[in-house]
């Protein structure tokens, strides 16, 4: 019994040594088909592939990109015609739009590679899809195409804006446009790329504008009305600079950024206001009266102020739209304060005409020149009360330097030419315009003989530096003066006008006595370069009275007397000089 079990036993490892072999054979033939298989497929493209329409199935690769190249040349370098809203078509090239084939590309997506990989000879030998062949894109060069191509088309959407003036916020409402949709149009050029006969038409569509009517609400709520609600005021220490929403206006603006309504300020020119309202050389300039549109107004001091201007540009966006009560910041300055403040100007009193008086001249361009140029000088002229008014002081030395030029007059009894010939036309206006006014005649001196363009009695002449006008403000007002010349021609005489501005003391008038004590004049005969012919009159003397009488009120307050003796004008032969050769 025991050997029938150990026969049976060599038996069955036999068997199995047996089915071993032939697993090995089985194994050695499998892997043999397969690597035949493999070796069969190589680097060839699945059978029955095709790329666009053409088939490169059980092609090499080399094989399959010459064919691709050769049935695609004509379609991948046709031109493509773009119709806009039914408009005549547009050709575009591959070239322009930035399109072409890559060949290589397309045969390696249909699987033309070399490898044992089983499901790739699966699908080799069970065939290959259907593709697309793959296009090299420059989608900038596409987008700038297409761009191009529909840049005239349509209509363009228009943004809502927000804008400043001096009268408030002004707003410009958005509208929608008519356009392509560059990249829907991008993506259309593309998709008809290698078409048997590529055509693309191209629809307008809605375009909406970046700022629309929400974001135009949002700005105006969140910014531009509160921004222009009220004024702000700047501290810097104990002086404050006031600028309401008209000045500042023109320094706040509203830009699109991401789609919404940035506000934003103009750094420049806020910095110029305020230092329109401070001193900019950050000295304090004090306050003055001048004539705006010929009424007096005060011009505010200005206090000399020093400080960052970041300091205001960084804040000045959040203080504009602050609400009632809280618009003011403390800037962070040195401040110098003016010696005569905005108040004290107002206290002046300055705020009407209180004289004016006119007198004429013959043509002369000297003339023009001389007074002109005193009457600039004198223009502006501000009295405070108590101060006097010298007009040497003002008009200054009469030099070419100063703007003065040769003119005639009268130097001991006779005309003579000098620098600043002609002022004394300027005197003569001044001393009227304050006689009226009812100021103190401190200095005054008439001409030597009389000089019928004048008033006679009431006029004046000036010499540098001896002989000058001068008087006092004796009022407790200010006085603010204006003169200006409207100039001769040869067919017209000059005028030389003089208006001084206050609150208005006296009506004053004048009275003349006769003329008394005329002597006559004598003759002389001069033989030097210089003389000029005249024809003589008598000297005589007289009396003006100056009558003060209370503004609005009829009786006299006081009078003022003032006594004028004019010489006689000799007459004035003139002769040749004399040669050596005379006795």
């Amino acid at each position: 019994m025991q050997d029938l079990f150990e026969d049976q036993d060599k038996r069955e490892r036999a068997g199995g040594r047996l089915v071993l072999v032939l697993i090995l054979v089985l194994a050695l033939l499998l892997a043999g088909g397969y690597a035949a298989a493999a070796l069969a497929a190589g680097d060839k493209v699945p059978r029955g592939t095709t790329v666009t329409g053409v088939d490169i199935g059980g092609l090499t690769q080399d094989e399959a990109e010459q064919r691709l190249e050769e049935e695609l040349a004509d379609r991948a370098d046709a031109s493509i015609q773009v119709a806009v809203d039914g408009a005549e078509p547009v050709s575009l090239t591959p070239a322009e739009a930035g399109l072409s084939v890559d060949y290589a590309a397309s045969v390696e997506a249909a699987g033309g590679e070399k490898t044992w990989d089983p499901r790739r000879l699966w699908d080799y030998y069970t065939g290959g899809d259907d593709l697309d062949a793959v296009v090299d894109v420059d989608r900038a060069a596409l987008d700038g195409a297409v761009s191009e191509l529909v840049a005239d088309t349509g209509t363009r959407a228009r943004d809502g804006a927000v804008r400043f003036t001096d009268s408030g916020v002004v707003t410009r409402d958005p509208k929608v446009g008519l356009a392509v949709d560059p990249s829907e149009a991008a993506d259309a050029v593309l998709a008809a790329y290698l078409d048997d006969r590529p055509s693309v038409e191209l629809e307008l569509s809605d375009l909406q504008p970046e700022i629309d009517e929400a974001d135009i609400r949002t700005a105006l709520d969140s910014f531009a009305n509160p921004a222009m609600s009220g004024p702000v005021t700047l501290a810097f220490g104990k002086s404050r600079v006031r600028l309401s929403p008209r000045q500042y206006a023109g320094a706040l603006s509203m830009s699109p950024q991401n789609g919404v309504l940035v506000p934003e300020v103009d750094a420049e020119r806020l910095i110029r206001l305020v230092e329109g309202a401070t001193s900019k050389a950050g000295d304090p300039i004090d306050a003055t009266v001048r004539l705006v549109n010929g009424r007096p107004r005060v011009i505010p001091a200005k206090p000399g102020v020093t400080f960052d201007p970041d300091d205001i540009t960084d804040a000045f966006l959040d203080l504009v739209a602050r609400a009632e009560g809280e618009r003011k910041i403390k800037v962070k300055a040195t401040v110098d304060r003016p010696d005569f403040s905005t108040r004290d100007a107002r206290e002046l009193g300055i705020k009407e005409k209180v004289s004016e008086f006119t007198t004429y001249f013959p043509y002369a361009e000297y003339r023009n020149t001389n007074i002109g140029r005193a009457a600039e000088l004198v223009n502006g002229t501000l009295l405070k009360p108590g101060e006097t008014f010298s007009l040497n002081g003002v008009v200054g030395e009469r030099t070419r330097e100063n703007g003065f030029t040769t003119g005639f007059i009268i130097s001991n009894g006779i005309f003579k030419e000098d620098l600043g010939g002609g002022v004394s036309q300027m005197a003569t206006t001044t001393f009227n315009a304050m006689f009226f006014a009812g100021l103190k005649d401190i200095q005054h001196k008439p001409h030597s003989f009389y000089i019928d363009r004048y008033p006679v009695g009431r006029e004046a002449t000036v010499a540098w530096p001896s002989v000058d006008l001068s008087f006092q403000n004796d009022t407790d007002y200010g006085i603010l003066i204006e003169s200006f010349v409207t100039p001769s021609t040869p067919s017209s005489q000059g005028s030389a006008t003089v208006r001084m501005y206050s609150t208005k003391v006296w009506d004053i008038s004048a009275q003349n006595s006769e003329r008394y004590a005329y002597v006559g004049p004598g003759t002389r005969t001069l033989r030097t370069p210089d003389c000029y012919p005249n024809t003589g009159y008598s000297g005589f003397q007289i009396d003006v009275t100056r009558v003060f009488r209370r503004h609005g009120e009829s009786a006299i307050d006081h009078t003022e007397k003032f006594h004028t003796t004019y010489t006689p004008a000799d007459t004035v032969i003139c002769k040749p000089p004399k040669s050596d050769d005379d006795d």
